[in-house]
């Protein structure tokens, strides 16, 4: 799986740059903004212009100017502004810096890829024409050559360079190859791969149109509601509400039909594949904005297209797009909810601050923010069928071994668990492990209560986790500082800082996320952030649930109520969210925001097509100074869901054998061979039930 990082973000060229806070003056977050404002977008943006041009400690030369590109809202009311370098004129590769304000002007943290002081000459001794000529070299098979690019290659040793972009194949996989050639030598100095794929040792705008509910039939998730467009007899798998996000034939167009009704639930039918695709991709949205406050994607309400049916053993991402393959055995579609929210992760890591970088440390930190963002979209699908877990592409048994990787202990299948001097030549699929490890350590701790695995840790210690919401929250603010040198010791720093802005009244979540890093070998890093627990203006609430469990059949709703209580300073307002909601189930807040000492009233509904099952949801209370969370416990229905068609139901603890037929989730299945507690229809029991169809 893989990651493209944009021509506008740059990469390091030299392996080894840090992260660094620079000398850049730091407003404190007690004084008074300079000049307030209504809009504190425009504020922040207009704080971070103003560092920018006048900050010498992020600038080694008068020749050099920062232009900013982006600018995401992240957690606590903090901006972070992502600047690109560069040098009399020329882009500056690997130049980019990030400079976090707050919505008041204050200015609260800088972070700069380091490199030497850049006194290149801007006159090249090698012509755009060979320069070309050696990247098309650098790939046995070429289909497109770009123009060759001017730029300085940034590092300890900075270099004028042609950046090239050659497309084409490797021989083992599609490629959009980044090479840089000195402009003086002629010789190749780095190259970087858009292309960003999970199994790399395997070969092989539109008018507005009304929205709809497809009725999805899918292989890995079972029946599922996805956003389709279209009316009357005429729909296509092109999301109405997602700006960028469709699924369709790789190499052809976005599928399309006369009905809304899509997929037959075979793992070798391309339809059916999208289906998964589409669920997945949809709910990752939705984490991003329920859950991390990002909007789409690419963090600025745009998502990407998806295609399935690519001849490989293998899904990747190119830097535009997604696409899947299949499994070994050709038996699945590479589209499990895991799988899918990892590829587009890697589209959030290239479109947060330094882009998708260079380099295997760099790429193993890549590799494992996708499978991070597929365990998060998991967690908050809580799908019955595909049940959240810690392992990615166990479903998909890409190549018959089972998951691809273990987040809980990546030695399993010997990945490192903990961070050592070799990783940053170790390769990226295998280098994600220890930022894995200490990401399940963060949510999970090493020995959890909730029944998933207990984990090692490398120095011997006991890590507390602080649940899989806690630790995405602190995980994903940590990637805004993000820039092209992005390291383990910087990946640190981040998130002991995001700790701080994000739980400014507790300790807690700094404290765990301290130990993840130390149980995992990353070490503490000079200048890194400190926790004092005391919270800013002394202002805490607490909230609370009454009732806190409730049991209803498919269809019907419950209403609980939602008290918040002042216990320290003075009131703020609190925005009301859930998460772990069963499938086709919604929760409504009547308010959704509420002062700090108010009640609201919570309504979660469930539909119809809701499956029986017990469900842990969240109810969590953000404040402007905390938040906190209280759990309801929703069980819907009870036993096996009924026969139907006349047809017996399926039953966990009734043994079968091949040719007995059972009816289960309104479908008819065929046993192919013996088992007992196989499930028909989840990811694992593919061999021992054949779908028959809707009953």
């Amino acid at each position: 799986m893989t990651s493209r990082r944009g021509l506008a973000t740059g990469i390091a060229g030299v392996a080894g740059l840090a992260l660094s806070l620079l000398a850049l003056p730091v407003t404190p977050a007690s004084a008074a903004p300079a000049h307030p404002s209504a809009d504190p977008l425009a504020t922040a943006i207009a704080a971070a212009d103003r560092a920018a041009a006048g900050a010498v400690g992020l600038r080694t030369s008068s020749a050099e100017s920062l232009h900013r590109v982006s600018t995401t809202l992240g957690d606590a009311g903090l901006y972070y502004n992502s600047y690109e370098r560069t040098y009399d004129g020329l882009r500056v590769v690997g130049g980019d810096a990030v400079i976090v304000s707050d919505g008041t002007g204050r200015v609260r943290g800088t972070d700069s890829a380091e490199g030497a002081a850049i006194t290149v000459g801007t006159k090249p001794a090698v012509d755009a024409a060979r320069a070309a000529s050696v990247a098309r070299g650098q790939l046995p098979t070429v289909s497109t050559v770009s123009k060759s690019d001017l730029v300085v290659l940034w590092g300890a040793q900075p270099k004028l360079a042609y950046e090239v972009v050659v497309k084409g194949r490797t021989a083992k996989a599609p490629s959009n190859l980044h090479v840089f050639v000195d402009a003086a030598t002629g010789k190749v100095l780095d190259q970087r791969d858009d292309v960003k794929a999970e199994s790399p040792a395997m070969s092989g705008a539109n008018a507005a149109a009304p929205a709809a509910a497809g009725n999805g039939n899918s292989y890995y998730v079972g029946q599922v509601s996805i956003d389709t467009t279209g009316s009357g007899s005429s729909y296509s798998m092109r999301d109405p509400n997602r700006s960028g996000i469709s699924c369709g034939r790789e190499g052809g167009s976005v599928f399309t039909k006369s009905s809304d009704n899509w997929g037959n639930g075979s793992g070798t039918d391309l339809e059916t594949g999208c289906v998964d695709t589409l669920y997945s991709v949809q709910t990752e949205w939705n984490m991003l904005k329920d859950w991390l406050g990002r909007n789409g994607i690419d963090g600025n309400g745009r998502g990407f297209p998806a295609s399935v049916g690519l001849s490989d053993v293998n899904a990747y991402w190119d830097g535009s797009s997604t696409h899947f393959g299949h499994s070994q055995d050709n038996q699945r579609q590479a589209t499990s909810m895991d799988v899918v929210g990892h590829e587009f992760g890697h589209g959030i890591f290239q479109n947060t601050p330094g882009g998708a970088g260079s380099g295997n440390e760099n790429g193993g930190l890549n590799e494992s923010t996708g499978d991070i963002f597929g365990a998060l979209t998991e967690f908050y699908a809580n799908n019955p069928v595909d049940k959240p877990d810690f392992t990615v592409g166990e479903g998909v048994n890409l190549v018959g071994n089972g998951p691809i990787r273990y987040m809980y202990n990546p030695g399993q299948i010997g990945d490192p668990n903990c961070y050592s001097s070799s990783i940053p030549n170790t390769e990226v699929h295998s280098a994600a492990g220890p930022q894995n490890h200490w990401f399940y350590l963060l949510a999970e701790g090493s020995s959890p209560s909730d029944g998933q695995p207990s984990s090692p840790t490398c120095n011997n210690s006991s890590v507390t986790g602080v649940g899989i919401q806690k630790a995405g929250k602190i995980f994903y603010n940590g990637l805004l500082h993000k820039t092209s040198s992005w390291n383990h010791k910087a990946a640190r720093k981040a998130t002991l800082q995001a700790a701080v802005d994000l739980f400014p009244g507790s300790c807690t979540e700094f404290n765990a996320t301290k130990a993840a890093w130390d149980a995992v070998s990353v070490g503490a890093v000079s200048g890194e952030a400190t926790c004092t627990g005391n919270p800013p203006a002394g202002n805490d609430f607490s909230v609370a649930l009454s009732p806190t469990t409730a049991t209803v059949q498919p269809g019907e709703s419950v209403k609980s109520t939602v008290t918040t209580k002042i216990t320290n300073g003075n009131a703020q307002s609190v925005k009301l969210t859930a998460s772990g909601l069963p499938s086709g189930a919604t929760a409504t807040f009547d308010p959704a925001t509420v002062q700090s000492g108010a009640t609201a009233t919570v309504t979660i509904a469930t539909s119809a097509s809701t499956p029986k099952g017990t469900s842990k949801i969240t109810i969590t209370a953000t404040g402007a100074n905390a938040t906190h969370t209280s759990d309801f416990t929703l069980t819907v229905g009870s036993g096996t869901p009924p026969g139907c068609g006349g047809v017996a139901a399926w039953d966990a603890n009734t043994f079968y054998g091949p040719g007995d037929v059972v009816s289960y989730h309104s479908h008819k299945w065929t046993s192919t061979w013996y088992s007992v507690g196989a499930e028909p229809g989840a990811p694992g029991s593919w061999a021992v039930w054949t779908d028959n169809g809707a009953c």
